[in-house]
C-alpha cells in the first residue's frame, strides 16, 4: 500500500545559489512543515552571502511550460509566489493562477538582496498591482515595501499612508495583508495582519541580534505550508512567526557575509545546533 503523499505546494521563485532565499529556501521551509514543494523557476540569481550581483529572468514561455506541465499532473494545496523577474512573467503567472481560484496564493514579492532593475522594477509593480494582487490570498511585505508598491496608484507621500495603502490592496481583491515592522523600538519589532475589517492580529517580538539573509523567505514559505495544512490565516501567521524566529535564533554563518536561517533546527540534537554569530 502506498503512503498518503504530503501536501504539495507550487512555488514560483528565483534559484539562489546560496539557498537563503527563493526556491531552495522555500523547499526547506515546506519540508519542515511536512509539505512537498513543487518548483517553477522564474529567475537565476548570481551571488553569495554578501550580495546578489545579477538576476537573469527565465523566459516566460519556459515558465509557463514548467507550471502547466506539473499542474496537469499534480494537485496543489497552495501557491507561493516570490521573485517574478520580468513583466512578461507577471502576466504569465497571473494567467496560470487564475485557472485555480480555489488554491490560496501567498505572495512575498520583495527581497532586499535583489538588485534594483530600474524602470523595469517600477513597471513590474504596476503590473503586479493590476494582475496579481487581486488574486492574492495573503500579501507579505514591510511597511516600507507597502509604500513602494502603493506608488503604482498614488504619488509618493511623506505622511503615514500605511492604513490607507493596506485598505486599497484589500479593496482591489487581496484577502489579507501581513505587514512586518509596523512599529519598532530598540529591542522589539511588531507585525500586523489585516483583513477587510482592519487589524486582526498584532504580534510583538524581541529583536534578534545579527544580520540575516532569508528571514522573509522563511516566514512566507512557512505561512504557505501552514495554510496548505488547513490552518486559519491568523493561526498560520502566528505559528510561522514562531518558526521563523527559532530558525533565525539558530542561524548559521556559511561565508563572510550575513547569517542564514536554519530551517532544520528542530531536527538537530541540542549539542549539534551551532550558535548564531551576532557579529
Amino acid at each position: 500500500m502506498q503512503n498518503q503523499p504530503h501536501l504539495q505546494i507550487l512555488t514560483f521563485g528565483s534559484s539562489d545559489p546560496l539557498g537563503a532565499i527563493g526556491i531552495q529556501a522555500d523547499l526547506a521551509s515546506f519540508a519542515a512543515m511536512g509539505c512537498h514543494g513543487l518548483t517553477v523557476i522564474t529567475a537565476i540569481l548570481i551571488g553569495d552571502t554578501t550580495e546578489i550581483t545579477d538576476i537573469e529572468p527565465i523566459d516566460a514561455e519556459i515558465l509557463i511550460e514548467q507550471a502547466r506541465t506539473i499542474l496537469e499532473d499534480v494537485p496543489v494545496a497552495a501557491f507561493k509566489l516570490g521573485t517574478i523577474g520580468s513583466i512578461e512573467n507577471v502576466t504569465a503567472i497571473a494567467e496560470i493562477v487564475s485557472d485555480y481560484p480555489e488554491v490560496p496564493l501567498i505572495f512575498d514579492p520583495f527581497s532586499s538582496r535583489l538588485p534594483d532593475q530600474g524602470q523595469e522594477t517600477e513597471d513590474m509593480f504596476e503590473a503586479i498591482s493590476d494582475l496579481i494582487i487581486p488574486q492574492t490570498t495573503l500579501l507579505i511585505a514591510s511597511a516600507v515595501e507597502i509604500s513602494r508598491l502603493a506608488e503604482a496608484w498614488r504619488e509618493p507621500s511623506n505622511e503615514d499612508m500605511l492604513a490607507a495603502d493596506v485598505q486599497q490592496l484589500i479593496e482591489s481583491g487581496c484577502e489579507y495583508v501581513f505587514v512586518m515592522g509596523t512599529a519598532q523600538s530598540g529591542n522589539e519589532i511588531a507585525n500586523c495582519l489585516y483583513d477587510q475589517s482592519g487589524i486582526i492580529r498584532h504580534d510583538t517580538w524581541p529583536r534578534l541580534t545579527g544580520s540575516f539573509l532569508g528571514a522573509g523567505s522563511t516566514l512566507s514559505a512557512a505561512i504557505a505550508a501552514l495554510i496548505a495544512n488547513g490552518l486559519p490565516m491568523s493561526d498560520a501567521v502566528l505559528e510561522a512567526q514562531e518558526f521563523n524566529n527559532a530558525a533565525l535564533a539558530h542561524a548559521q554563518r556559511f561565508g563572510m557575509g550575513k547569517l542564514v536561517p536554519d530551517r532544520y533546527f528542530w531536527a538537530r540534537e541540542p549539542d549539534e545546533i551551532p550558535e548564531s554569530d551576532p557579529s
